[in-house]
C-alpha cells in the first residue's frame, strides 16, 4: 500500500491572490497543444498565428461546453435551485464530455472560416489534445478528486477523507491511458499520412475505451451513485456515443482518399 501524496492543491499563494495546480495544468495543456500545432501547422495550410486563433476558440469552447455539460449531465438540480451557480466555475464542475461538444463547435467554426473540410481540421486536433487531458487527471489527483474503489493491489492508496482502506488511484490510471497512452498512438499514426477521418475517430474510440475501463475501478458521483445495475456510471453513459461514433467515423475514414495535405 502506497501513501497518497501530501501536495497543496495550491500552487502559488500571494496574499489574496491564489493559483491551483489544477488551472495551472489547463495552462499545461493549451502550451503543449500550441507547440506541437505550430510545428505541424504548415501540413494544413495554417499559420502560426491560426494557431494561436485556434486555441483561443477551442479555450473558449472547452471552458463554455465543460460549465454547461457538467451542469446538465451532473448538475441539473443544482443549477435550478441556484441559476446563478453556473457562472461561478471557481467553485469546481467541468465536463469533458461538454468540453469535448464545445471544442467541436469551435473547430467547426474554425474550418468553416479557413476553408477547411471539417474533418482535416479535426484530425490535425486530435493528436494535440491527449497532453491537456493527462495534465488535468493529474490535477484531479492533487487535488484530491476522483476517488477509487477498494483495491488490495499494492499501489492502492488512502484517499483523503474516505477512510484507511486502500484505492485504486484512478485518476493516475486516466492520465497515463487518456495522457500519455492516447498521445503516443495518435503522434505515431498522424506522423504519415492516412485517410481523413481516422485520427478522429481513433481518438474517440481510443478514449471512450480508456474512460469506459477506468470507470470499472473508479467510485461515481456521489450525489448520483450508479444509475444501473450496481456499476453502471453516468461516464459510462456518456462515454458510450464516443466509441460507437469513433468506429463509426474509423469505417468511414477507409472509404476516403488519402488527405495531401496531411
Amino acid at each position: 500500500m502506497l501513501n497518497y501524496p501530501d501536495i497543496d492543491p495550491v500552487a502559488i499563494s500571494l496574499g489574496p491572490f491564489q493559483v491551483y495546480w489544477y488551472g495551472l495544468m489547463y495552462v499545461v495543456g493549451f502550451v503543449s497543444a500550441w507547440f506541437l500545432g505550430r510545428r505541424r501547422a504548415a501540413r494544413i495550410g495554417l499559420t502560426h498565428d491560426d494557431i494561436g486563433d485556434l486555441l483561443f476558440y477551442a479555450a473558449i469552447g472547452v471552458v463554455v461546453g465543460g460549465r454547461l455539460g457538467y451542469a446538465l449531465f451532473y448538475g441539473l438540480g443544482q443549477w435550478a435551485g441556484d441559476p446563478l451557480w453556473i457562472f461561478r466555475v471557481w467553485d469546481g464542475g467541468m465536463s469533458f464530455h461538454g468540453g469535448l461538444a464545445g471544442v467541436l463547435l469551435a473547430s467547426w467554426w474554425f474550418a468553416r472560416k479557413k476553408g477547411l473540410a471539417y474533418f482535416t481540421l479535426t484530425d490535425f486536433v486530435a493528436p494535440l489534445v491527449p497532453i491537456g487531458l493527462g495534465a488535468g487527471r493529474i490535477g484531479n489527483f492533487i487535488n484530491r478528486e476522483l476517488p477509487g474503489r477498494v483495491t488490495e493491489l499494492p499501489w492502492g492508496m488512502p484517499f483523503p477523507g474516505l477512510g484507511p482502506q486502500p484505492r485504486h488511484p484512478s485518476a493516475l490510471y486516466e492520465a497515463v491511458l487518456e495522457g500519455l497512452v492516447l498521445f503516443l498512438v495518435l503522434w505515431f499514426v498522424s506522423a504519415k499520412p492516412r485517410a481523413r477521418g481516422l485520427l478522429s475517430g481513433l481518438f474517440l474510440t481510443l478514449y471512450g475505451l480508456f474512460r469506459f475501463a477506468v470507470e470499472f475501478v473508479r467510485l461515481p458521483d456521489a450525489h448520483l451513485g450508479y444509475l444501473a445495475f450496481g456499476w453502471v456510471t453516468m461516464g459510462m453513459l456518456l462515454t458510450l456515443p464516443m466509441i460507437v461514433g469513433g468506429l463509426v467515423l474509423i469505417a468511414w475514414s477507409r472509404k476516403q482518399p488519402i488527405d495531401a495535405r496531411m
